[in-house]
């Protein structure tokens, strides 16, 4: 029945907000990271147009979500069955928030990069510039650590499988070298996201669990930070 009162529709709106967010788990997300921006520009002190900005960002990808939500609800009630068009309408729905979803990262991007990148910047050259025998070690020091860890486990072989996953551990530690060696916030968030890629690539070859990319990635990372921090106080 249609709501005869405006409350009632208001209702009924937060309702399905409610639905969304309890049998979506991209909605969650979605969510998360709203309220993590939102406290993140409270403490950087973003001009009203931009907070402005960003605000209708988040409501546009908040909004693509719910509109593809209804949409596969309702291709779920027509079309039980598989059926070809049913899928083309669910893939375009989520191309919908896939554009969306772009949008607002690269507004994020523009307006959040000259707020956060002299931070980032300024960080990275407290860690200081690694030298070439600290890259080498550091990156044998964590091969090394990964077959230890990967025979402590019995699990995996020392390319394939195991805890943890070898790829990932090397891939940022070469990350994490290069943010150093560069100390360039775009060329350190561009190999961080190779890294992430290729720790996602595991996952999706079903080689490893994401536990055990997760700890590969924190021992690559942790292991050159401490090797580099070791080379400067040893200096």
């Amino acid at each position: 029945m249609k709501p005869t009162r405006f409350i009632d529709s208001v209702n009924y709106a937060i309702e399905g907000i409610i639905h969304t967010v309890r049998t979506q788990k991209h909605m969650r997300w979605h969510f998360l990271s709203a309220l993590v921006l939102l406290v993140t520009v409270l403490f950087l002190r973003v001009s009203p147009l931009e907070f402005t900005l960003l605000t209708v960002s988040i409501c546009f990808v908040l909004f693509a979500e719910l509109l593809n939500t209804a949409i596969e609800t309702v291709v779920d009630l027509v079309s039980p069955e598989y059926h070809p068009l049913a899928k083309v309408a669910k893939d375009v729905a989520a191309g919908a928030v896939l554009i969306a979803s772009i949008g607002a990262a690269v507004m994020g991007y523009l307006i959040l990069s000259r707020y956060i990148f002299p931070l980032y910047k300024e960080a990275l050259g407290m860690a200081g510039t690694p030298t070439e025998m600290v890259a080498v070690t550091s990156l044998l020091i964590v091969v090394i650590v990964v077959v230890i860890l990967k025979a402590v486990s019995g699990r995996g072989t020392s390319l394939e499988g195991g805890l943890p996953s070898g790829h990932a551990a090397v891939a940022f530690a070469i990350a994490t070298l290069v943010s150093l060696l560069t100390q360039d916030p775009v060329i350190s968030i561009l190999v961080i996201v190779m890294a992430v890629m290729v720790s996602h690539s595991r996952l999706l070859l079903r080689i490893h669990t994401t536990r055990e990319v997760f700890l590969g990635a924190v021992t690559g990372t942790v292991i050159t930070l401490v090797v580099m921090l070791l080379f400067r106080t040893l200096r």
